[in-house]
């Protein structure tokens, strides 16, 4: 990519940062973003900074491996990029990754339960259902490891005891997962507040799998055979 484009994708990821910051999904330093530029350049948030307060020259550039390419001298990767760096290997469509802990999304992936009721045409068609990794220690090979068993069927999953991670073919397509997991975490709480929710059927359901697939849209889904987004 041009010098001007990247300039334009630190930005983005400044921008995204706030929104995740503003909306509540992440709190102090928590949480870190990234952008693939090409085969091995990868833009990524810093540690110890607040996402709702980057500017683009906090913004560190690193390769596949995790090596440093450039910094502004004061700051640093995440120490968590590594499960971004997992997504990257096993995921070629994807160029972006967020990684955050909205409150009703982390709260089940505490309770280590799944978001797989489909309730809402809107989160069957986008997300389909969203597991829940095993628990790894941050910034080791253990989520690496833990999220690799869910990468070629689901495009959001819950972190156990940690908090959620989505990922798209661009950045923005990776915040609205994150935001359209965190109200299908809110939606389900609500439902299981009220009582036993009004699921919808296997026909239902079945239609709604093929308007995504009319839809076109980017990603994989664990409705289809992973041929089918090859």
């Amino acid at each position: 990519m041009s010098i001007i484009d990247e300039d334009k994708i630190r930005e983005q990821i400044c921008e995204i940062g706030k929104r995740v910051y503003d909306r509540g999904f992440v709190v102090a330093n928590d949480g870190n973003i990234s952008v693939k530029l090409g085969d091995d350049e990868i833009l990524c948030t810093p540690t110890g900074v607040s996402k709702g307060f980057m500017t683009p020259d906090m913004i560190c550039k690193i390769n596949l491996k995790g090596e440093v390419l450039e910094t502004n001298g004061k700051n640093r990767p995440s120490s968590e990029v590594k499960m971004h760096l997992k997504v990257y290997e096993e995921r070629p469509d994807v160029n972006a990754v967020v990684h955050a802990h909205p409150p009703f999304g982390t709260a089940y992936a505490v309770m280590n339960k799944p978001l797989d009721k489909p309730l809402i045409p809107e989160s069957v068609i986008l997300l389909g259902e969203v597991p829940v990794a095993k628990y790894g220690t941050p910034s080791t090979e253990e989520i690496p490891d833990a999220i690799s068993k869910y990468l070629q069927d689901y495009d959001a999953m819950l972190l156990e005891n940690h908090g959620a991670l989505t990922y798209s073919s661009d950045l923005e397509g990776a915040f609205f997962r994150m935001e359209s997991l965190e109200f299908y975490a809110k939606i389900t709480f609500i439902c299981e507040l009220l009582g036993d929710a009004n699921v919808l059927d296997e026909e239902k359901v079945k239609a709604l799998y093929s308007i995504r697939k009319q839809m076109n849209l980017p990603g994989r889904h664990p409705a289809f055979s992973i041929e089918e987004h090859k």
